[in-house]
């Protein structure tokens, strides 16, 4: 099992999301946060005064998913995710030891 976590543009959550679900993943988090990159946030002018927004609003994704799954997932995700500009996002993976769904008790794929 993987975990996959991915920082996108926020308008491309959607497209995402769908992308997703064409290839069977069925659940994700999706959390607002703010963060900068090589392009180290922009200039903006607000009632006449510029000033410098460091931090950018991006969305979190979390994936939980099966590793048979993984590329076909990052696949998706870079396709959809893809504006073709600098802030585009980035997508990690990492291992995914054990899971438990709360409700039945399932554990580790069968909670997926």
């Amino acid at each position: 099992m993987k975990i996959i976590t991915a920082v996108i543009k926020p308008f491309k959550l959607d497209e995402v999301r769908e992308a997703l679900t064409e290839i069977g993943v069925h659940g994700m988090t999706a959390t607002e946060v703010k963060g900068y990159g090589r392009q180290k946030g922009h200039a903006e002018i607000y009632r006449g005064a510029e000033y410098i927004v460091a931090f950018l609003p991006k969305v979190r994704i979390d994936i939980a998913l099966s590793e048979a799954l993984v590329d076909r997932a990052i696949e998706a995700i870079r396709l959809a995710a893809y504006t073709g500009h600098i802030g585009d996002g980035k997508i990690f993976v990492s291992p995914l030891e054990r899971a438990m769904r709360i409700r039945t008790g399932e554990t580790d794929t069968d909670a997926l």
